[in-house]
């Protein structure tokens, strides 16, 4: 089947596609965590001693007994058998975005060969994968296999049902024989553990006696894109690499705004129900469903939750959105930028932090400005961005996110911090010394009777800045909708545990010398808003005005490209950071710095060799196809009489000779391999070939829009986006 006649199959396939049918959704309570293995569930079948113990662990994050594993195995097993489960899978998150499992049957066979289902304490505590094919960044050589899983118990297990039957799944760290971390999971612990331990400095300083454990809570906006799986399948691109590496712009796109919060198409809704009711089995809060600005763009949004639970939870929505996607003959799209010239996917990562006796650190309260504890980690917030804003743009670079960071859809790469009208005007307050008074928030009134009076928000919201202050969180806008939310969560507590350390260690010093608390607080925030106050900013983030001044007056770093941003990870400060808090060792750091380059290369690499065979094996031979057909055409015509200009004819063969050219530069620079660091690849492939892929683009983009629709080889724009 030639490549137009796949396309004409798909659209009719599409136009006579018969609604996936959908039960009517069971309630709530009766969906809400049927899957998931919850404290309540452990409560009733754990003896109360042993419940107690786990509860605690949970709650705490002490210790876990390891002397009741084969009593919670036991229950947990039993449990999974109930729901159909025959085997068990320590599921981990292995450093490429993607999730990891292993599979085992509780199967275990007698002495007189008869089986019985087994599970006990030691391989539900601990599991072993094969460490030596999961990207490891250099820590391990090949023949050095051994890795270990190890349950997280503050993370539930849950069981993952599919047509093909039911796999109890237990949340786990990933590590080395040696001990190094080889997950994002592992990282994220002990970055949260810092931060508790630092934030119970800064609390005990301010009098506090009763403080529970510290965590930081993650709510994850996740954007995304729906193509018919028949045009998918005939785009070796989208197939490939996530993204489309050719096509023309259709003639309508998003500029009349007539998609976003617009009625969600039925086929879309239906798949949405089917998502939804999967993650309430799971226990997944999803909150919010909405057509996004471009067309085929969607957003899912759950309650904010534990950063820990919130990462595995946001690895499980991607997973069932694109599995559940295949269901209804779609393809769930998670690339940051999969078309070109309309709004690409972000996943706006909502942090806070917080304890049940303390309550959300960073809610201000009505007055913030007599809220010394709101005021401290706030400006611990601020502290940490500005120190280790590179850090925040470092662990968000990937191939894909180069595509959307900086366009008028995301914030650019220059990190900065929103704070909204009335804390901005605290900490100027402060800068001078002072703090007296809150900007009122005031009433909105809307004039007509019928419609009631509301508080307003104390500030309004800055969509162009890539961290900003949102009522009671910090919203890290960057972050790219295929990537995990781990890396950034790790970063976010790390900077904030360096700053709530700084701020105890001021603070200690300063009433050492004699100075009372209150002066001391005010003397810490106005040292930190004069030294650190260069990073916030509330104005347009998208302005050339704004770059220049960020840059050259104010100091701030602006790592366009991944290229530019993960060598950051290689910087002294950042291994200090990282090792002093126990985060991550110098050798698990650099690690992180081979694989995340390594997975950058290896994407370009990958497009660039797609690009060249889509040209060659796809629009070349269907140019010149069109091009002998309209030259024999014009011929025709001619010997009757009929003369029409060639133009067209020339205009095609020039585009076609240039792409021919343009595309043998590209292959010349696929083949080259002689670099002496790693760093002068990464801006080979940056600087070097990704314009050689722009350019054929432009070449190829012009042609599609020149050869005749019969003949041109791949799903256009049009379709893609507006068929469903």
């Amino acid at each position: 089947m030639t490549g137009n006649a796949t396309r004409i199959q798909a659209i009719q396939n599409i136009t006579q596609r018969q609604p996936v049918s959908v039960s009517k959704p069971d309630s709530l309570a009766n969906l809400w965590a049927s899957d998931v293995f919850t404290l309540s569930k452990m409560k009733e079948s754990l003896p109360k001693d042993v419940f107690k113990s786990v509860k605690k662990t949970i709650e705490t994050g002490e210790a876990l007994d390891v002397s009741i594993a084969d009593i919670v195995a036991l229950a947990m097993k039993d449990w999974a058998l109930s729901k159909g489960a025959l085997y068990y899978a320590h599921v981990f998150y292995p450093l490429t975005n993607a999730t990891a499992e292993k599979h085992d049957g509780f199967i275990s066979v007698q002495s007189d060969g008869s089986v019985i289902s087994e599970f006990g304490g030691k391989v539900l505590v601990q599991g072993e994968p094969d460490g030596s094919s999961f990207p490891n960044g250099g820590i391990r050589s090949t023949f050095e296999a051994r890795g270990y899983t190890a349950w997280d118990v503050t993370s539930p297990a849950y069981i993952m049902t599919t047509d093909n039957g039911s796999t109890l799944c237990i949340p786990t760290v990933f590590v080395s024989w040696t001990g190094e971390a080889l997950d994002k999971k592992t990282p994220l612990l002990r970055a949260n553990a810092a931060m508790n331990k630092a934030a119970q400095r800064v609390l005990s300083l301010l009098g506090n006696t009763n403080i529970a454990p510290v965590n930081s809570s993650c709510g994850a906006e996740q954007e995304y894109f729906l193509v018919d799986a028949g045009f998918v399948n005939t785009r070796p691109d989208l197939l490939l690499s996530g993204r489309t590496l050719l096509g023309a712009a259709s003639a309508k796109g998003q500029q009349f705004d007539d998609h976003y919060f617009g009625a969600i198409p039925e086929r879309v809704q239906v798949f949405m129900q089917d998502v939804e009711e999967q993650l309430y089995r799971l226990g997944i809060p999803a909150k919010t469903r909405h057509n996004e600005v471009a067309p085929g763009q969607f957003e899912i949004a759950p309650f904010h939750e534990a950063a820990n639970v919130a990462t595995d939870h946001q690895q499980l929505i991607m997973t069932v959105l694109k599995n559940t996607a295949k269901k209804h003959g779609l393809v769930c799209l998670l690339h940051e930028k999969p078309f070109k010239g309309i709004n690409g996917s972000g996943k706006h990562v909502n942090w806070s932090v917080g304890n049940s006796t303390q309550g959300n650190l960073l809610d201000p309260g009505h007055t913030p400005h007599s809220n010394t504890q709101f005021l401290l980690f706030c400006g611990a917030v601020i502290r940490g961005v500005h120190k280790y804003g590179p850090l925040l743009r470092a662990v968000i670079a990937s191939a894909s996110n180069d595509h959307r960071l900086g366009a008028n859809e995301a914030p650019p790469a220059i990190m900065s911090v929103y704070l909204g009208s009335q804390i901005d005007n605290v900490f100027e307050q402060i800068s001078q010394g002072k703090v007296s008074s809150s900007l009122n928030a005031g009433i909105m009134d809307l004039g007509i009777s019928t419609l009631p009076t509301f508080n307003k928000d104390a500030g309004d919201r800055n969509r162009t800045s890539p961290f900003a202050f949102t009522g009671n969180r910090f919203e890290f806008r960057a972050v790219g909708s295929g990537q995990s939310v781990a890396g950034p969560l790790v970063a976010m507590n790390t900077l904030l545990a360096d700053s709530l350390n700084w701020v105890a260690d001021t603070l200690e010093a300063k009433i050492a010398k004699g100075t009372d608390l209150d002066a001391a607080i005010l003397e810490t925030l106005k040292e930190i808003i004069d030294n650190h106050g260069a990073v916030v900013f509330g104005g347009n983030g998208y302005s050339a005005e704004w770059h220049k001044i960020a840059v050259e007056e104010r100091g701030l770093a602006n790592l366009k490209t991944a290229a530019d941003a993960l060598p950051v990870l290689k910087e002294k400060y950042i291994e200090e950071l990282f090792d002093k808090l126990g985060v991550l060792s110098p050798v698990e750091l650099a690690s992180r710095f081979e694989i995340y380059a390594e997975q950058y290369l290896l994407a370009i690499e990958v497009e660039a060799k797609l690009i060249v065979s889509m040209v060659k094996t796809g629009i070349y031979p269907a140019t010149v196809k069109y091009l002998s057909e309209l030259s024999s055409t014009l011929t025709s015509l001619k010997s009757n009489g009929i003369e029409l200009d060639s133009k067209r004819l020339s205009l095609i063969s020039t585009g076609l000779n240039s792409l021919t050219e343009a595309v043998d530069q590209l292959n010349a620079a696929i083949a080259k391999h002689d670099f002496d660091t790693i760093e002068e690849h990464l801006q080979f492939s940056a600087k070097t070939i990704r314009p050689l892929m722009d350019e054929v683009r432009v070449y190829a983009d012009a042609l599609e829009t020149e050869v005749s629709d019969e003949l041109w080889p791949f799903p256009t724009y049009q379709e893609m986006l507006f068929i469903k």
